[in-house]
């Protein structure tokens, strides 16, 4: 038996603007405590440790992070979440220290492209899994195609990554879009936080957008309603990835962006639920499992990320357990590269693409609507994800 101590470590936004979306992390990791005490390996059983350091939302902070975990914590694998700069700060990091690195929550284009690849590149010690930006066209077209008719559709796109992705002419909307019968009309960029958003209302009205698509922030995706409303313009449809994935009164406190996007019923790409038909590969748990034991011990409603946090956590423990040698980076990394894992997030697979070191998750389409306890999130849309039932139809405005 060995008696070799093996560690995960985990950079996670537990402080800055990030932190909100980094509780389901360190909830999963606590919750599963039991469960990653050991691994094991063949013949062999591990000890195993779990380091976690704070990305404090910031790249730099992040880059460090990993650092700390591979010199102090001496981790074997480094798992994180969350941030369209702080996740790649993450990966970079753990590429050029050659340690294995595990990712999720980041559409798989714009981690490639973030980190100054194209899609086909091979990274020697990083994986991810995700959806695809094309994926979110998809589901967010047919959510559009239940109001009626080809609208043209008015796409609110900051001027960061996210924004110039969304305009790219082959990995962007506008080919989905397109083969659709759909209209895109760029509404112009933004930078992040928004200010004013006249400009873009008026270009809205001078092209008939009636329905929106966005990947803004909620205090932005507010702001934008707000003064469309008072310009005299009602979206009937906003769909709206990133940010809005999550409820918005978790992501921001102000009461009068609730209240507004309440108002716009906005909807987003679902990637996990209480309804999805997963089990946890170290529990059995469900979906509904872990969403009603969140809210039990933490009082606050599911977020889509808790499941993705759960299935990151499955993935490593399963890399560990199946490595030729779980003390050795390669060897764990390599481990990864073939991995197909059945997990509460569903079946993650790196050996099928689209492209090197991703797995893919697919997407079923998701409208928030106005609950007794807060924003509730109905599954409108399932085309792409048969087995994941429909809870409700979608509510144009």
């Amino acid at each position: 038996m060995s008696s070799a101590r093996l560690t995960i470590g985990v950079v996670a936004p537990l402080t800055g603007r990030l932190a909100p979306l980094g509780k389901p992390l360190t909830y999963v990791l606590k919750a599963l405590t039991s469960q990653l005490k050991h691994v094991r390996n063949g013949s062999s059983r591990y000890d195993v440790s779990v380091a976690v350091r704070d990305s404090r939302s910031d790249p730099g902070a992040a880059r460090q992070a990993v650092r700390d975990l591979v010199a102090i914590d001496q981790a074997h694998i480094v798992l994180t979440m969350a941030g369209t700069q702080v996740l790649p700060a993450v990966a970079d990091t753990c590429e050029e220290l050659r340690v294995p690195c595990l990712s999720t929550t980041f559409p798989w284009q714009a981690y490639v492209h973030a980190r100054g690849a194209a899609p086909g590149h091979h990274f020697q010690w990083t994986y991810h899994f995700a959806w695809g930006l094309d994926d979110i066209a998809t589901v967010f077209a047919q959510m559009w195609e239940q109001t009626g008719g080809t609208p043209t559709i008015g796409c609110l796109w900051n001027d960061d990554l996210q924004g110039d992705l969304l305009r790219h002419g082959q990995y962007g909307f506008a080919p989905v879009a397109s083969t659709r019968g759909h209209h895109l009309v760029d509404l112009g960029p933004y930078r992040e936080p928004a200010v004013d958003f006249q400009t873009q209302v008026g270009r809205m009205r001078e092209y008939g957008a009636d329905i929106v698509t966005s990947a803004a922030t909620a205090a932005d995706l507010s702001l934008f309603h707000r003064q469309a409303r008072q310009a005299g313009l009602r979206p009937r449809l906003i769909t709206c990835s990133r940010w809005l994935t999550y409820p918005h009164t978790h992501t921001v406190t102000a009461p009068d962006v609730h209240a507004e996007l309440a108002d716009a019923r906005v909807a987003t790409l679902v990637y996990w639920s209480p309804t999805h038909p997963y089990r946890s590969s170290l529990d059995g748990s469900t979906c509904a499992d872990l969403a009603h034991a969140y809210r039990r011990d933490t009082g606050e409603s599911w977020l889509q990320p808790l499941g993705l946090a759960h299935a990151l956590v499955e993935t490593a423990h399963h890399a560990l357990g199946t490595a030729d040698d779980p003390t050795d980076h390669a060897a764990v990394a390599q481990a990864l590269a073939g991995t197909t894992l059945p997990t509460i997030a569903g079946t993650l697979d790196w050996k099928q693409g689209p492209t090197p070191n991703i797995a893919l998750l697919r997407l079923a389409g998701g409208q928030w609507h106005p609950g007794p306890k807060g924003p509730d999130l109905v599954i409108v849309s399932n085309t792409q994800i048969p087995e994941v039932a429909t809870t409700g139809e979608l509510q144009p405005v």
